[in-house]
């Protein structure tokens, strides 16, 4: 089963080595079972110019081959993403590639912002697709014909795959390997690689939710300033707009255009990144962080968190709390 990887300059190294080490773990555990008449899987770097190629972190990956040089049928197309992303979609060579290659491969995918190139081959037309936390409202707003999904790990849409960011793509690609071969070779690499099968929860874990949420209209800005430092106060819409001197309709409405979801929401949304900050970096019991950030209590907190973090605030904290907490 041959697998190409599509890179470019400015690519992420991880979203190029990781899913090839979990095809190439694959193909050892395989080896290991004896399982000789199972399909190996054939991994090759391929670029516009074959050689070396410049990554962002500054390593160089040498790919083998040329576009242009590419012969005979690809199982899985893969493209990677990084900054250089910017750029390669107006590479008109790399885009005509990707959008004459990808009929033709049984199934195509992308990892981070690798997803930018297939929706500018227009390969995402109509389809459901994903790509790095911070990159989803620009895919969206750049390819309306997109459906984005902000929160998921991976998406699967027919045969076109798309993962969020960076060690996202180790994720996809153990899905593939788990398509390809069955749980338990999937379950066997994602063991060797210290990895989940399937991750819990989604990528708004790991995301820093309100960087997204500011607004250029200065009296809402200054009403999100205060209430951040005064969670633990009834946030209600009355409350908010008394505050902001308006009519709560009108409030309600002004904000929603400026910040693109309600008051409600939004209150909710602020009361989680604090409840965040609080379980990784302090000692506090989930009590008293719900009340300090005005969930009222512990099981409120939890229902917030797991609509909007997919975890429970305790799996949050065994996994992200500090290590100076």
């Amino acid at each position: 089963m041959r697998v190409v990887m599509v890179v470019y300059p400015g690519v992420q190294v991880l979203d190029v080595t990781g899913p090839l080490e979990v095809f190439a773990n694959a193909n050892r555990r395989l080896d290991e079972l004896g399982a000789r008449s199972t399909p190996r899987y054939r991994i090759e770097i391929a670029a516009r110019q074959a050689g070396k190629v410049r990554t962002t972190s500054g390593i160089e990956l040498v790919a083998e081959r040329a576009l242009h040089e590419l012969r005979g049928p690809i199982d899985t197309l893969l493209v990677a993403g990084g900054d250089g992303s910017r750029e390669a979609v107006h590479d008109r060579g790399l885009i005509d590639f990707i959008r004459r290659t990808a009929p033709r491969a049984r199934r195509v995918a992308s990892v981070c912002t690798g997803s930018f190139l297939l929706a500018e081959a227009g390969l995402l037309d109509g389809r459901r697709a994903t790509s790095h936390w911070a990159a989803c409202a620009t895919l969206a707003s750049r390819y309306p014909k997109v459906t984005v999904e902000t929160d998921p790990i991976f998406v699967r849409d027919g045969k076109y795959w798309s993962s969020a960011g960076v060690c996202a793509g180790m994720d996809l690609a153990l899905a593939l390997v788990e398509e390809d071969h069955g749980r338990e070779v999937a379950l066997t690499v994602a063991r060797w690689l210290v990895l989940f099968l399937k991750r819990p929860g989604g990528q708004s874990q790991f995301s820093a939710e309100l960087a997204a949420q500011t607004t250029e209209h200065d009296a809402i800005r200054a009403l999100q300033a205060w209430a951040q430092a005064h969670l633990g106060t009834a946030l209600g819409v009355a409350a908010l707009a008394k505050r902001a001197a308006m009519s709560p309709r009108n409030f309600a409405r002004v904000f929603a255009r400026e910040v693109g979801e309600t008051p409600a929401r939004w209150v909710e949304r602020a009361r989680v990144e604090a409840a965040r900050r609080l379980l990784e970096e302090t000692d506090h019991g989930i009590e008293a962080i719900a009340a300090r950030c005005g969930f009222g209590s512990a099981e409120s907190l939890r229902r917030a968190f797991l609509r909007r973090v997919r975890v429970s605030p305790a799996a949050y904290r065994g996994r992200f709390r500090s290590a100076a907490a």
